[in-house]
């Protein structure tokens, strides 16, 4: 099982650019491929772990979104949203040739995931969604808005790994190492020789204006394929309240609490790992 990289063309309302992912192949299959997106400000290498955990009998792809990671940033910033990043990851499991994927979605990702599951003739067969939910509140994308887009600027990489270790501590106990490859992976030289976070600023546009609630519970609501729900025990993005709706309508998802984490579980620790490789193959945890 090795890590490859590749570039995929998409098209977005304003012409051609590329979509990065990763890849890896089993050496045997032993089920779907699993696709797995990250939050708002991450990119697909936040899935390394679990790709490396899945990756021994399932294909494993993890795409940077649009304006993320290795994928192009898009020149009409309008075009970040929804509608572009749901038609990137359709593409993108068009690639795959298999009439049916495993989805595993942080935040951001997890809300692209409860689209493209709800939708007739899904190919999702199994949807983690890591700490979100079909109600968000205002609250927590006022929080979002303090820290996103702020186009920050680091002298080196221990900066930038300062930098995470401070804003991503919700994510939970991560090791040394793994806050090491959080900052190598999470940032990007300026012309000026300064670093900066790994992605464009302008994708924080949507929290410039006014925010609201959001309420998606009529997409979650259509959803059928078994669902998994793994929220951080003192997450302000998924509210406790909504998480145990989750378990009462629409698939009635199956809950795993991360205690001592908040938004969003990194993802890297044994009981997650364990939980999750446990639903995509047997559609429960243990």
């Amino acid at each position: 099982m090795s890590l490859t990289a590749h570039k995929l063309t998409c098209l977005g309302p304003h012409g051609f650019y590329k979509l990065a992912y990763t890849s890896r192949l089993p050496r045997r299959s032993g089920g779907p491929p699993v696709v797995c997106v990250h939050g708002l400000t991450r990119t697909g290498r936040d899935f390394d772990v679990l790709g490396e955990r899945l990756g021994r009998q399932r294909q494993v792809v993890a795409p940077d979104m649009p304006g993320r990671g290795q994928s192009d940033f898009l020149p009409v910033k309008s075009d970040y949203g929804y509608p572009l990043y749901l038609s990137a990851v359709a593409a993108l499991i068009g690639t795959l040739d298999a009439p049916e994927i495993d989805y595993v979605g942080t935040s951001m990702g997890g809300i692209i995931g409860m689209m493209l599951a709800s939708q007739p003739n899904s190919p999702v067969r199994r949807l983690v969604l890591n700490d979100v939910g079909p109600l968000i509140p205002k609250a927590a994308l006022a929080h979002i808005a303090t820290y996103v887009g702020q186009g920050e600027e680091f002298d080196d990489l221990a900066a930038v790994e300062a930098y995470y270790r401070r804003i991503a501590a919700p994510y939970g106990a991560l090791t040394d190492g793994q806050w090491r490859r959080m900052a190598e992976h999470g940032h990007r030289r300026l012309g000026s020789g300064k670093l900066a976070l790994n992605y464009d600023p302008d994708i924080a546009l949507p929290f410039r204006g006014e925010l609201a609630d959001v309420d998606l519970w009529p997409v979650y609501d259509l959803i059928r394929c078994p669902t998994l729900v793994i929220r951080g025990g003192e997450s302000g993005l998924l509210l406790a309240q909504t998480a145990q709706e989750m378990a009462r309508r629409g698939p009635k998802a199956t809950l795993f609490a991360v205690l001592g984490a908040g938004h969003a579980p990194a993802l890297m620790a044994e009981d997650q790992l364990e939980a999750i490789e446990h639903f995509l193959a047997e559609g429960a945890v243990p």
